[in-house]
């Protein structure tokens, strides 16, 4: 399948959070594209994509009764609203230096976001090493990790390691035939829409594809 061949960007806007480029390609096509990558990096210009900006967890929390999944209300500031979300985070420098820096990135923002340490009884799988938020306006990607804890209770659960804007309001265990509900309705128990990457972790839980993590399948 033949594609437009790459030629240049241009750089429109450069912040130290986002640079917003003039995509060239020579055939005469120009295309804005927002990002968090320098000219460099940019996924227009790969071959391969490579490594993603960010990670997310599917969490499902084995309690001793039945497995929930792991959401909490987080506010976005884009929406001006909290929103149902899941644990996730930007990869640092600090993660790529180890030999595996998106289970290193996630297991850093379990930490941050829920208290939870991961122990050697629990399973992280990397189901999709890299999926793009939304490949128009954005390149933004993230990788979507499974995490399966085992926990007898919800005492290990905390916010308290939140930095800078990030604001949390509570957590939502959601078991089986909840989450069920949650997908049904499109919305939260406000009645507020929920992120692409939400609705994935929730399908992901109920399709119960996770219960083969960690026996070699």
């Amino acid at each position: 399948m033949e594609k437009p061949k790459y030629k240049d960007a241009d750089i429109l806007l450069e912040t130290p959070y986002v640079n917003v480029y003039d995509l060239q390609y020579e055939d005469g096509t120009h295309y804005y594209d927002a990002s968090r990558r320098k000219k460099e990096a940019l996924f227009a210009s790969k071959e391969h994509p490579g490594m993603p900006d960010a990670v997310s967890g599917f969490v499902i929390l084995k309690f001793p009764d039945r497995p929930r999944l792991l959401m909490f209300q987080e506010y976005r500031y884009p929406t001006g609203q909290y929103v149902l979300s899941i644990p996730s985070g930007l990869i640092d420098q600090k993660d790529m230096k180890t030999d595996q820096p998106l289970i290193h990135a996630l297991e850093r923002e379990l930490r941050e976001e829920t208290g939870i340490i991961i122990r050697d009884k629990d399973v992280m799988k990397v189901i999709q090493p890299l999926v793009f938020c939304s490949p128009g306006f954005t390149d933004e990607s993230t990788a979507l990790i499974a995490v399966v804890v085992n926990l007898q209770d919800d005492h290990e659960l905390n916010q308290n390691g939140a930095e800078g804007t990030e604001r949390f309001d509570g957590f939502i265990l959601a078991d089986m035939e909840e989450t069920k509900k949650i997908l049904a309705n499109g919305c939260d128990e406000h009645g507020v829409p929920y992120p692409l990457v939400t609705w994935a972790a929730m399908m992901y839980f109920v399709s119960r594809q996770w219960e083969v993590l960690g026996k070699g399948e």
